[in-house]
């Protein structure tokens, strides 16, 4: 194996987290339950056995016992196990055993690459992959130690034309439901809106269609009687007050008849007897203050 240095960057990223999804208690499991179908004791680099993903990829990367196990499994997958320490011949070992799993069955996304395995990148997909061809064993009838969940039987139905056509008529829940609601009745698209109901409609009088509803909002018996035309010019005077006007102009244009100037010179008459009474009035109170305080031509007080 290369060794390639330390990683940095987003390189180190990604060997952080494949190293977290690296779990020691399933990859102990799978490496018992491959002792366990080949009857091989695998090559720990220490006597402490699997006590890290280093030992685990370790005791996997030569490709002899998962051949063996592939083998056991379906007989002839692998035609020839090397056991040479070479790295390619230790690599081709464990294309074969890729193949062979493929040929077994198991799904293009459950498989691993080679060098998830021999330069320990992905430990964890190989963890996986065992588990996975562990559960297609037990679907494919395996009676040795088992692993993982067992994969499911197909259950293949099949249905008449009459019962495929009864199916189209339900509606799926993944569609909803309106629950029976329809449009039965509502009122067409672009029309009025209806208050009453058409069927009420025809119990009720002609004469109740005078009578406005709550439901339409009421104006307080305003109306729009006497209202200036759209788009007419603005009227500041009244139409009547415009007629009186005129009627006012056309008679202050004629002469004064005798009965206006008798009637206009008795006024002014009355109006200026009125006005001397009134200042006969004033001066006899002023000389009647004067004679009661007292005044003199002198102008002392008399004691």
């Amino acid at each position: 194996m290369a060794y390639h240095g330390p990683s940095y960057g987003l390189s180190r990223e990604c060997q952080m987290k494949s190293q977290a999804k690296f779990d020691l208690t399933r990859a102990r499991e799978s490496c018992d339950w491959v002792e366990g179908v080949t009857g091989l004791t695998l090559d720990w680099p220490t006597s402490d056995g699997l006590v890290d993903q280093l030992a685990f990829g370790h005791a996997l990367k030569d490709g002899v016992a998962l051949c063996t196990l592939m083998n056991v499994l379906l007989p002839g997958a692998v035609p020839r196990i090397s056991t040479m320490k070479a790295p390619f011949k230790q690599r081709e070992n464990l294309e074969l055993f890729l193949k062979g799993c493929e040929n077994y069955g198991l799904k293009s996304q459950d498989l691993f690459q080679v060098n998830d395995l021999y330069e320990n990148k992905n430990l964890y997909m190989v963890v996986d992959c065992l588990f996975a061809l562990g559960g297609l064993a037990q679907k494919r009838g395996f009676d040795g130690p088992v692993i993982g969940v067992k994969v499911a039987m197909e259950n293949k139905r099949n249905f008449s034309e009459d019962k495929l056509k009864e199916s189209q008529k339900i509606i799926g829940l993944q569609y909803g439901s309106n629950k029976g609601a329809s449009q039965a009745g509502m009122t067409a698209y672009g029309t009025g809106r209806q208050i009453i109901p058409g069927e009420a409609q025809k119990i009720v009088s002609t004469d109740s269609h005078k009578i406005i509803g709550l439901q339409s909002g009421s104006n307080k018996g305003a109306s729009q009687a006497g209202m200036t035309p759209y788009g007419a010019p603005r009227q500041i005077i009244p139409d009547e007050c415009v007629k009186k006007n005129k009627q006012n102009r056309e008679r202050s244009s004629l002469p004064h008849s005798v009965e206006d100037v008798s009637h206009d010179s008795l006024g002014s008459h009355d109006e200026d007897s009125a006005s001397s009474a009134v200042d006969e009035d004033s001066y006899s109170q002023s000389s009647v203050t004067e004679q009661e305080i007292g005044i003199g031509d002198s102008g002392d007080y008399e004691r």
